[in-house]
């Protein structure tokens, strides 16, 4: 058998190269090397990898090899290169979350789900650029410089875990870790034209990642497949959600309706129902009806308000003795956050909670729910930055559901496109996003 180019393991993702390693055409150690290779070509221009530990994926990797070649890998996992968000610790690495106050942080142990990862035998290969203290969605950060979309660099990759999207775009991981809290897994998967899957509150321990919104904080994974998600949900969680048996024929999808309500590009509007059309002519049973009394601009203000204060109680403290390691950005918002009066806040947790349950019986009518995942394809850094972003994503936030944002095609320029689908299912979630997706 002729060598492997480093395109076809790359494009193996994570699902492919199990099979490779156990037939002996690559080991994880000339694995290893081909990513590093790209991340030493590529990433000085995209800024995606912000730290790396070589030295440590080096012994991981030569242990995996061992392991291959003794008939015994630990899982699907051994000697995958896996990236994680500089918000989640990783031992004996800076753990700063985006933020220049916690430059000289290191992390003393490594988180949960990392923990869950090493034991799967990934080679964790390092820490992913993100937006600032995972409060915003265009990875825009003075302290560790800018993440760039792959497919346009002087664009968005989107945030708050941008350079995670844009670390397995542009194949110098196989899969990555990230958070999500309205949005910061699905927003950059959507941008970098990859899949990102939202977990549920409580589905990993998240000992270890450094909070923004205690009531609303989860783990996210981003990767080039279905496959690739399901196999790092396994390692994470324990258990198999066995995706590809979930029959989907008799699937009752509803498609939120918030028209007037959200501005869409007309490529996102146009590439969104033309797959429609396809899961109609596919056999689903779509219904485009539910909840039409949805109120887009209330939700955007009430998530805004219960992040802000949550972020304040996190961040205050540090505020106040580090202010020059903060943004003005962040510094306005925390501001306005203090601004707040308590019982504001006490009413927003209140009224979540009371949103929660009547989302949950809106949507308890279907099986899935499909939106697009932004309103807009990623746009320029220095262009005005289109409102409510995170307009579609959070409600899987608030309603606490799986979401996977999976592309759908590209826009007329090239700029990847996405939609997403919304589940109490995880394996649901999953068998809809594999078979409607359209790999950019």
């Amino acid at each position: 058998m002729p060598p492997l180019l480093t395109d076809q393991i790359v494009g193996a993702g994570v699902a492919g190269l199990a099979p490779l390693f156990r037939s002996g055409a690559v080991d994880p150690v000339d694995v290893l090397a081909r990513y590093l290779a790209r991340v030493e070509r590529l990433n000085p221009e995209l800024n995606s990898l912000i730290y790396l530990d070589v030295e440590g994926a080096r012994l991981s990797a030569q242990a995996s090899a061992q392991r291959w070649r003794d008939g015994a890998p630990r899982s699907p996992l051994d000697g995958v290169p896996i990236a994680i968000k500089a918000n989640i610790a990783l031992a004996g690495a800076p753990w700063h979350a985006g933020v220049a106050a916690y430059r000289d942080r290191i992390a003393e142990a490594d988180a949960v789900c990392v923990a869950r990862l090493r034991a799967a035998g990934a080679v964790i290969l390092g820490l992913t650029n993100m937006h600032e203290a995972a409060f915003g969605a265009t990875n825009e950060n003075a302290a560790f410089g800018r993440c760039h979309n792959p497919h346009r660099p002087g664009f968005t990759p989107g945030g708050s875990s941008g350079g995670s999207a844009s670390a397995v775009a542009a194949g110098l991981c196989a899969a990555a870790l990230g958070t999500d809290t309205l949005g910061s897994v699905r927003i950059p998967a959507a941008y970098c034209g990859v899949f990102g899957l939202k977990l549920k509150l409580g589905d990993v321990y998240l000992s270890g990642v450094q909070p923004l919104s205690p009531s609303l904080d989860c783990l996210g994974v981003l990767a080039r497949s279905v496959d690739d998600i399901a196999l790092m949900t396994r390692a994470l969680t324990g258990a198999a959600c066995g995706w590809e048996h979930v029959p989907s024929q008799t699937l009752r999808c509803g498609v939120a309706d918030l028209a007037g309500q959200i501005a869409l590009s007309p490529d996102t509007a146009a590439a969104f129902n033309h797959l429609l059309d396809r899961a109609r002519g596919d056999g689903l049973a779509v219904q485009q009806e539910i909840v039409p009394a949805l109120d887009g601009l209330g939700l955007r203000r009430l998530s805004l308000l219960v992040v802000a204060k949550e972020a304040l109680a996190e961040y205050g403290v540090m505020i106040k003795s580090k202010p020059n390691g903060f943004s003005p950005d962040f510094h306005r918002i925390m501001a306005w956050a203090a601004r707040q009066p308590a019982d504001r806040l006490a009413a927003a947790q209140h009224d979540l909670q009371s949103l929660r349950l009547g989302l949950q019986s809106a949507f308890g009518a279907f099986d899935a729910i499909l939106t697009p995942t932004t309103p807009t394809p990623a746009f320029a850094f220095d262009a005005d930055q289109p409102i409510g972003a995170s307009d579609f994503t959070q409600m899987a936030n608030l309603a606490d559901m799986y979401a996977i944002a999976f592309p759908i095609g590209l826009s007329r320029d090239g700029l990847p496109l996405s939609a997403q689908v919304l589940s109490n299912d995880q394996a649901l979630a999953l068998r809809l996003a594999g078979r409607l997706a359209r790999p950019v």
